[in-house]
């Protein structure tokens, strides 16, 4: 489908920088979203267990994000906050996330998270890489592109 000598499965973003253009801020924005959803859902959460959530809440909100994460990137390879976005993430051989990958990712992505210098690290490959991809991108060879119309 599409060439490159770095990998050959996914769009060039020289001849193809459509599917790449605006993708860095629009994971920004989506970031948000998604960071607002994993809050309401914690919230629901903890009034349904009667606010005994609170006593773990740093786990609660850990082990929310995480399932919100890879069940969404599961399904349709974008979150929600990247669907309202249009942007989805590729493996490295230009298809849509498994479970399997969707795991992996979301495990790089939570790791990232939890220290300063790997996520800053992160942020900058997002706006400096050819394909704006982050450090767990990179390291899975996955990239984030805007979702065909």
């Amino acid at each position: 489908m599409f060439t490159d000598s770095y990998q050959p499965a996914l769009p060039d973003p020289d001849r193809h920088a459509e599917f790449y253009a605006g993708v860095a801020f629009k994971r920004a924005l989506a970031w948000v979203v998604d960071t607002i959803f994993v809050t309401l859902i914690v919230f629901l959460v903890t009034l349904v267990t009667a606010l005994t959530a609170l006593f773990i809440l740093p786990l609660v909100w850990l082990a929310v994000g995480f399932l919100y994460r890879w069940v969404t990137l599961s399904g349709t390879s974008a979150t929600w906050g990247m669907r309202l976005m249009s942007i989805e993430f590729l493996d490295r051989t230009g298809k849509r996330f498994d479970a399997a990958t969707a795991f992996v990712h979301t495990l790089g992505y939570s790791l990232s998270m939890a220290f300063v210098i790997p996520q800053l690290l992160s942020v900058a490959l997002m706006m400096l890489s050819r394909r704006g991809q982050g450090l767990t991108d990179m390291v899975l060879g996955s990239v984030a592109i805007n979702r065909a119309a």
